[in-house]
């Protein structure tokens, strides 16, 4: 018989929400803590923005919202599903290929209600402490803040869905961004800027020259900038800026989380380990367990396939081995040195799909479909080709009698 254990969820967002399902599902008692008062996590939009817009006051009011109003998702909405529970099965949506932020909320909100999830969330509810239970025998305690009220409660099992795009990772100014967002801003800015300048670790990136980015450049790193606003680069040319915009990525963050060292974030909050295939602390698991943390890939069906290996674990149904965890952490470190791949790369999973499909495997469930598999990498393909700028707009045009089917 399947054993059930009482759960904390530590995050009412996208890996939250499917972690919550995949657990009552297995049987166990679930409760979902949310420091806010509504469900959705990345994914609900504030236009408010820090009065520190750098965060790096302490004592600031933290906006918890990393969204621009114009966000688009980087996947086509096929990629953006879970596997029994599509976009075309919310209501009220707009069907667009690459759904806006306000499509996913609607999404996210659809999930809850239609899977009974809303009954489980503790909306405005901060959890500010998670620790071991002394001589509890491997539970948890969970320390709760709501309307000035706190509590203490134990649990079995901890898993954090927290989520990783709300503390900035602000550069030390030769780095200023030229992933997805940076570029999808950049964009923008640029129908309105008289110039904008976009500083990246590579030359390689260029943009076509058409007749609304005439003001716009690439450049290399940042060398220097100085108090007037002159912004100096690597290659010695140099620009004045009335305003630097840092797309530079956010930090692992658990500040609530006790672990006596055993779980720790290093490299400038990069990495978090020592994880076992980025979800199990080798020497806390099963009841201490996180869902979310690689990037990049088909991130809702990630989420979704660590959250039904993590509730079959707690259910005793799939069997793990510390000496062998510990053996594999060691083993990933060793293969990403000796790749020369920088420890900042630790959690990007390339190519993701063969560690969904091992986490499949753990279970006996079907690894992912093939024709999502081919989906994701023809986008992968297009944009390498064209360039974050243009991808999504070609690619749907190239794909245009599939995506009708």
């Amino acid at each position: 018989m399947a054993e059930s254990r009482r759960v904390a969820v530590i995050g009412a967002g996208t890996s939250g929400l499917v972690t919550a399902r995949e657990l009552q599902r297995e049987g166990h008692r679930v409760v979902v803590f949310e420091k806010s008062n509504q469900l959705g996590g990345l994914w609900v939009y504030n236009p408010r923005v820090e009065t520190d817009l750098l965060s790096l006051d302490p004592n600031r009011e933290i906006i918890y919202s990393s969204l621009y109003k114009s966000l688009r998702t980087n996947l086509p909405r096929q990629l953006m599903s879970f596997s029994d529970y599509s976009f075309d099965c919310a209501e009220n949506v707009n069907r667009l290929n690459f759904p806006g932020h306000e499509e996913v909320l609607k999404f996210l909100n659809e999930f809850a209600k239609d899977f009974g999830i809303n009954e489980l969330i503790r909306f405005n509810t901060e959890v500010v402490r998670v620790a071991p239970v002394e001589f509890g025998g491997n539970r948890w305690v969970v320390e709760s803040k709501s309307e000035e009220l706190s509590s203490e409660e134990v649990f079995d099992s901890v898993v954090i869905c927290n989520g990783h795009y709300t503390v900035p990772r602000v550069a030390n100014i030769p780095v200023i961004g030229d992933g997805p967002s940076g570029l999808d801003i950049c964009l923008e800015i640029a129908t309105v800027a008289k110039q904008v300048h976009l500083s990246t670790r590579s030359s390689e990136i260029e943009f076509p020259k058409l007749d609304n980015y005439e003001n716009l450049w690439n450049h290399s790193k940042i060398d220097y900038v100085d108090e007037s606003g002159e912004v100096t680069f690597l290659d010695g040319s140099s620009i004045h800026a009335d305003i630097i915009l840092h797309c530079t990525g956010y930090k692992y963050d658990f500040p609530f989380l006790e672990t006596n060292g055993i779980v720790s974030v290093d490299d400038k909050g990069r990495v978090v380990g020592p994880l076992y295939k980025h979800v199990f602390p080798p020497k806390l698991s099963p009841c201490l367990s996180f869902v979310g943390i690689p990037y990049q890939g088909v991130v809702f069906l990630m989420f979704e396939l660590q959250a039904k290996w993590i509730a079959q674990v707690l259910s005793g149904k799939v069997f793990l081995s510390e000496e062998e965890m510990l053996a594999d952490v060691e083993d990933h470190s060793r293969q990403l040195e000796e790749a020369g791949t920088p420890k900042r790369h630790t959690h990007r999973l390339h190519p993701q799909m063969e560690y969904m499909d091992w986490i499949a495997a753990q279970m006996g469930i079907p690894s992912v479909d093939a024709g999502l598999k081919e989906m994701y990498w023809s986008i992968y393909r297009c944009a390498g080709e064209v360039g974050y700028a243009n991808y999504r707009d070609l690619w749907v045009f190239d794909n245009l009698a599939k995506l009708s089917l």
